[in-house]
């Protein structure tokens, strides 16, 4: 759809707006003039979009709340290069959500405690419990940031699958017939098994079967697999054996029998050319742009990182027209295994989250915005958008959109001119405040079904899946109180020596495993990997999770 069009419909949609509700994209009484807005800065070590700075929905919240946020995201730099940056030029922005550099931030002194503003704010302090806002506290016994997801309002809604996962392309699955996979040479076989029928797209574009995202942090696509492989859950950094209850254990996953059957396959697959030739150089950038192409039938990697880009790619292209949405597998490394890829139940990351910080004229503005914006007027404008130009709402108030709606919510273009979400800025899922719709559209079960082209489809029905989650099967339990062990992890720094040594552990696993992969030597390349691995002191960065383990656990 043209922008003339869309934004002809925008006008149209706000002149109905306005004469059944008094609502207008300018400001009405009571609200905040253009002179009255302030521009906020924000910088999120996530790779991301900009919007235009006259984006719609953007100024209708601005007129609403008196606050516009511009947002930059991560380009051209590791997370940790990028807040070094900020921090040796002295020049924060107004917001940041510094992730893995989140503790480095805090011992900068240069992030605004909460802990006043929790208590005259009340949506911020609904996000948590008191006890939960608690494990936010640093050192000093002050909070300087919140995690924005994993956050349920009412009763979860999840149709989708946002974490880690084996995905394969709704095609392949068809082309076998819905077989079962379950393990995971029963995955890299059917790749194998379709790439021979299926080399090419039907334009010649050679078929790529497998490919591996390697690049800076996000390393964890090739490294952390053993884990779900063996049946745990994502604790990210270590395997909590949970077999005495009473006592949990700390086990290495890198060094499992595993890990050594996993990265022996890919070795094994490599060596077979169903592995992607470039996996171990290629840019995240280069990654996302190969997989929305269409021709990579399978990845492991976590849903956020890259299935919001494919699947709105996909349906710009008309490629969800012949199956190649991504759906999630959830594989083990032998048959009868339980699998816990996915997490029931929100998951607490005390790590990181968004900070406001002390380059902010006004702190307590900020932290209003923050606020406002889980106002659920403001949190449907950001999500759904505007109703009629975005979505529509039937007589028993369920929100709803229409196939043109979806394919404009898709478009790169639109996104940027008319979409907000401030994605990184306090959200809810689960079920609005109305009782009724869920907080998130792909949450909204009708709306997920209706979206879904034809293939994705007929694959959820062939397996009796209502959602992603039921394509998984994972085991439904409540999460531990120690989980997730990544929460203590992602901070450790460099003053102990567990943090030294995790730090060593990773530069290790970056060098190595995509020489294992790659190698003519499975065996001795392996041992070599095994021996730089040791010489690290790993048994440092396990013996301080394991202290971590203990305190959460109530252990003495």
């Amino acid at each position: 759809m043209k922008l003339r069009k869309l934004t002809a419909l925008f006008m149209s949609a706000m002149m109905a707006a306005t004469m059944m509700t008094g609502f207008t994209a300018s400001a009405d009484e009571g609200e905040y003039s253009d002179d009255e807005i302030v521009t906020y800065t924000m910088f999120a070590t996530m790779a991301g979009s900009e919007l235009n700075d006259d984006n719609e929905i953007m100024d209708i919240i601005a007129h609403k709340l008196g606050v516009r946020v511009k947002e930059t995201w991560l380009t051209g730099q590791t997370a940790e290069e990028a807040i070094g940056t900020i921090i040796a030029s002295g020049d924060y922005p107004d917001f940041i959500d510094g992730g893995d550099g989140s503790k480095t931030l805090y011992e900068q002194d240069v992030l605004v405690p909460w802990d006043d503003y929790l208590e005259k704010y009340p949506n911020l302090k609904e996000m948590y419990t008191d006890e939960e806002w608690d494990q936010f506290r640093q050192d000093d016994g002050h909070i300087y940031w919140a995690n924005v997801f994993q956050n349920t309002y009412g009763e979860p809604k999840t149709t989708m699958h946002n974490d880690e996962a084996f995905w394969i392309q709704a095609r392949v699955l068809e082309w076998a017939g819905y077989p079962e996979i379950k393990t995971l040479d029963q995955y890299f076989d059917l790749l194998e098994s379709y790439y021979e029928a299926n080399p090419t797209m039907e334009d010649g574009t050679p078929i790529i079967p497998y490919t591996v995202l390697c690049e800076d942090w996000k390393y964890y696509c090739i490294e952390n697999a053993p884990q779900f492989l063996d049946g745990y859950p994502n604790d990210g950094s270590v395997i909590v054996d949970k077999t005495d209850p009473s006592a949990p254990k700390i086990v290495d996953y890198n060094t499992t029998e595993t890990a050594v059957r996993y990265f022996k396959k890919l070795n094994e697959e490599y060596a077979k050319g169903m592995i992607d030739g470039e996996f171990a150089t290629q840019t995240y950038d280069e990654y996302i742009a190969k997989l929305c192409t269409g021709t990579v039938l399978g990845l492991c990697d976590q849903w956020w990182d890259f299935g919001y880009d494919t699947n709105d790619s996909f349906k710009t292209q008309g490629l969800d027209l012949i199956g190649c949405n991504y759906v999630p597998l959830g594989l083990t490394i032998d048959e009868g295994m339980d699998n816990r890829w996915h997490t029931y139940g929100d998951t607490l990351n005390v790590a990181s989250g968004v900070a406001v910080t002390t380059s902010c004229d006004d702190p307590d503005r900020a932290f209003k915005f923050l606020n406002d914006v889980l106002d659920q007027e403001i949190h449907d404008l950001r999500f759904w958008g505007v109703e009629g130009v975005d979505y529509l709402v039937d007589e028993d108030g369920m929100y709803y959109r229409t196939a043109e709606m979806r394919m404009q919510a898709a478009d790169s273009n639109y996104q940027a001119s008319h979409l907000c979400q401030y994605s990184y800025l306090p959200q809810w899922g689960g079920t609005s405040r109305d009782g009724k719709n869920a907080m998130m559209p792909s949450d909204q079960a009708s709306e997920f079904l209706d979206g879904l082209a034809e293939p994705l489809r007929n694959c959820l029905e062939a397996y009796g899946a209502g959602g992603y989650p039921d394509m998984i099967g994972s085991v439904i339990e409540e999460n531990p109180p120690w989980f997730p062990m990544w929460s203590f992890s992602n901070n450790l720094s460099t003053e102990t020596p567990g943090g030294v040594a995790w730090t060593k552990m990773r530069e290790v696993k970056q060098e190595w495993l995509p020489q294992v992969v790659m190698s003519d030597d499975f065996e001795g390349t392996w041992e070599q990997y095994m021996e730089a691995y040791n010489d690290v002191n790993p048994q440092d960065f396990l013996d301080e999770m394991q202290e971590e383990l203990n305190r959460r656990a109530g252990i003495e």
